[in-house]
């Protein structure tokens, strides 16, 4: 069965653009930023977690998208709670790689959704062009001779 939920890709990109923002603010923290970014960067992790969570039971009822979905948060939590055993939630390098490697398998994860089940909602469709729609003479198909 096809989803017809038209807002699955913001349910599928919000999550991953927070884990790109906490990997990107924990990197900031290494480099010599104040640890109020690091403690910033761990609550976009637990952001990215409530709402890959939330976008994994609305938006995705295939079983192999969810378990792939459901595989990385869980990965995220765990980073997550490893994080919560510092003071001030900062990443040392070996987080942020972790980070790195969770965020690929999320990105490879949301390709693979995506090319199992592309998005098929009526707003997100293409129209079929005729020959008759192309009045500039752009098409690259032949046309018959009339």
């Amino acid at each position: 069965m096809q989803s017809r939920n038209p807002v699955q890709p913001l349910l599928l990109m919000f999550p991953l653009g927070l884990f790109a923002v906490a990997i990107i603010l924990d990197l900031a923290t290494l480099l010599g930023a104040p640890a109020i970014i690091g403690t910033l960067a761990y609550w976009n992790v637990v952001a990215g977690l409530a709402g890959g969570i939330f976008g994994a039971l609305v938006g995705r009822p295939r079983v192999a998208i969810l378990l792939l979905d459901m595989g990385v948060l869980f990965y995220f939590a765990t980073l997550a709670l490893i994080r919560v055993r510092t003071g001030d939630r900062t990443a040392d390098a070996g987080i942020l790689v972790l980070e790195l490697l969770g965020f690929a398998a999320a990105f490879g994860a949301s390709w693979f959704g995506g090319r199992l089940e592309p998005n098929h909602s009526p707003g997100m469709r293409r129209p079929i062009s005729k020959a008759a729609d192309d009045s500039a003479g752009l098409s690259t198909t032949r046309r018959e001779a009339a």
